[in-house]
């Protein structure tokens, strides 16, 4: 799986648009023989199957499943049919996320935003992948891959996205360890590839403003680099390469010079400041 994912199940959460549209695309370009859709918008995943199959011509089995992963509840019993439909994904893609509120956190809901936020960013992926993992690892001359779409914004603190940076940090911590724990027990067959990108122009930061150095991402460029990284087993992604040197200076500056040249400076702390999201 160094070069394509032809013939190969790979499986997508939050599928129906933006980024995990856009993987389902090439997987489809690239002749998988399934490629398995969630999401919970029911009518865009109609689409999306409907337009995907178009396209595959029949070559690529294209399947959707409405799911709301932040409902773990229901990750189980649809990661079930799956398997009983279409057998273990060989890859798959945790893409799903959302983001709420743009104020500060004490101006946040418990249970509207802090609870959601974590649920889907965070255990959500946790969840879906321990569902499929032992199958991955059961099949150890087959390649599989994990692909975790956590963010920036889980290595630096940054003001009103307290909650999304919480839960794309918790990611960030849980994929790399992931990955050390598959190499030391030695399942090489399964990679695990973590992506940190800074915003991306999708509509689901739809306002926000990209600090100097990293400018919104195109979802094309980074659909491009994931997927490199991911068939090569590539650890970490970091998008673009400024995310990679503000970690450098925050772990040599002290945090008080961090805030002024990287915070303010860059603009990293004014980033959320005209954030709407989708409307």
């Amino acid at each position: 799986m160094t070069r394509t994912v032809r013939g190969a199940r790979v499986l997508i959460t939050g599928a129906a648009g933006g980024l995990g549209r856009c993987f389902a695309e090439r997987a489809v370009a690239e002749g998988a023989a399934s490629v398995i859709l969630w999401d919970v918008d029911a009518a865009a995943l109609a689409r999306a199957v409907d337009e995907l199959g178009a396209v595959s011509r029949g070559r690529t089995r294209v399947q959707s499943f409405v799911v709301d992963v932040g409902d773990l509840g229901a990750i189980a019993k649809t990661a079930q049919r799956v398997r009983r439909e279409l057998g273990n994904p060989d890859v798959l893609i945790n893409n799903a996320g959302i983001v709420r509120g743009n104020g500060y956190f004490w101006q946040s809901d418990n249970g509207e935003d802090t609870r959601p936020t974590m649920q889907v960013n965070a255990l959500a992926p946790m969840y879906v992948t321990r569902e499929f993992l032992p199958g991955m690892i059961s099949n150890a001359f087959r390649p599989a891959r994990i692909v975790n779409l956590a963010s920036a914004a889980g290595t630096i603190g940054n003001p009103r996205m307290a909650v999304y940076a919480a839960s794309k940090g918790a990611l960030i911590a849980w994929s790399d360890s992931l990955r050390l724990e598959l190499e030391q027990a030695d399942h090489r067959n399964v990679a695990v590839t973590t992506v940190t990108p800074s915003y991306i122009a999708t509509g689901m930061f739809a306002g926000a403003r990209g600090p100097a150095l990293a400018p919104v991402l195109e979802p094309g460029y980074v659909v491009d680099r994931v997927w490199g990284a991911m068939l090569a087993g590539r650890p970490l992604l970091e998008l673009p390469g400024s995310v990679r040197f503000s970690r450098v200076l925050r772990a040599l500056l002290p945090t008080r010079a961090f805030d002024r040249v990287v915070g303010d400076g860059f603009g990293v702390y004014r980033s959320m400041e005209r954030f709407t999201g989708r409307r």
